[in-house]
């Protein structure tokens, strides 16, 4: 499953991946992403949580690839990712490379307290 908050007030996205991610999933989602998105100003934060991940899907990472060029578009300006298990990493480092032009803040924390933490909540 694939879950999209935000919390416009904080100028915070969360995007959460739980238990087992397909690629239908992450489609089904790019129109509430979209708008979520839309609402919040240049220089927002993503909060990436990989914590309830248990597997995703490798032909998810087209989709994930266009979600990091979404919020690329859309100024993103710190990223935080919760990733307790590296083998549960599909290679974000990677597509960070190659899916944002304008490098924002990357922190990985083990922790969703650490990752409070990183974002001054």
């Amino acid at each position: 499953m694939f879950l999209v908050t935000s919390n416009p007030a904080r100028q915070l996205l969360c995007c959460s991946y739980i238990d087992t991610v397909l690629p239908d999933e992450l489609v089904r989602s790019r129109e509430d992403l979209q708008k979520l998105v839309a609402g919040l100003a240049p220089g927002f934060r993503l909060l990436v949580n990989l914590s309830q991940l248990k597997a995703m899907s490798v032909e998810c990472l087209t989709e994930v690839g266009a979600m990091m060029e979404l919020f690329d578009r859309s100024g993103v300006g710190q990223v935080v990712r919760v990733i307790p298990d590296e083998s549960k990493d599909i290679g974000f480092n990677i597509l960070t490379v190659f899916h944002y032009a304008h490098l924002p803040q990357i922190v990985t924390c083990r922790t969703m307290p650490e990752a409070a933490q990183a974002l001054g909540l």
